[in-house]
């Protein structure tokens, strides 16, 4: 289950499943995450300096460059994380498409151990700007499980949960 203690963040989680035969296997997982910082800064981050987050996150270890660079689509990363505490996993994941006037980015996964248990794993995120002060982040996850006995990604939205939350405290402490 979601950790809900933060107490500056509303979390919302809307899980989506489409339940006919042929699409039992696919789904979507949503969350929105209000934080203290700047869209532009948060963003930022995300976009163009995601190898600074190993540095501010411990849950991600490494961000390693594969191809291309830190920010152009087609480029592919490898991300070493942790889930539930256990031991790191590793994804090779390319930004799919980057929309910077909604601040937007998706990502596909290409390889690693979430396709073990998934056909297909993106991820979307997207910065809004709130009224006064402070963000929207919105994280959407799209899978396509292999078989109908994995359950849906919870964990993996955890992880985006907790590292938004380490990247807000590092920029407002900054």
């Amino acid at each position: 289950m979601l950790n809900k203690t933060f107490p500056t963040y509303f979390i919302s989680l809307l899980i989506g499943y489409r339940f006919s035969k042929e699409m039992v296997l696919q789904g979507k997982l949503e969350i929105e995450i209000e934080i203290k910082a700047p869209a532009a800064k948060f963003y930022n981050i995300l976009r163009k300096q995601n190898h600074h987050i190993p540095n501010i996150s411990d849950s991600i270890h490494a961000i390693d460059l594969h191809e291309g660079d830190w920010e152009t689509p087609g480029s592919v990363k490898q991300w070493t994380y942790t889930l539930d505490g256990n031991a790191p996993l590793c994804v090779k994941e390319t930004i799919e498409e980057v929309d910077d006037q909604n601040k937007t980015i998706k990502f596909n996964c290409l390889e690693g151990e979430v396709l073990k248990e998934f056909k297909s794993f993106k991820s979307i995120v997207q910065v809004t700007p709130k009224a006064g002060e402070g963000s929207l982040v919105k994280w959407t996850i799209e899978f396509e499980k292999v078989n109908e006995d994995i359950p849906a990604p919870d964990a993996y939205l955890e992880l985006t949960q907790k590292m938004t939350k380490d990247i807000d405290d590092h920029l407002v402490e900054a």
